[in-house]
């Protein structure tokens, strides 16, 4: 019998934590995985979104 070897696991963007993929939030600017403790936090950009520029209101 084979041994199954799924991994349902993704990198938060923020702060590097592997989580369950099921258990996360999109990134709000460009949709890359987010856990939930760091959505709990209230952080809802990954790290290179935050450490972008504002972009300026017209």
């Amino acid at each position: 019998m084979t041994e199954l070897k799924e991994h349902d696991a993704m990198q938060c963007r923020a702060c590097g934590n592997e989580e369950r993929a099921s258990e996360g939030y999109p990134c709000a600017d460009c949709g890359t995985f987010i856990c939930v403790i760091c959505n709990m936090k209230g952080v809802t950009l990954c790290k290179t979104c935050a450490a972008k520029p504002p972009v300026a209101a017209s």
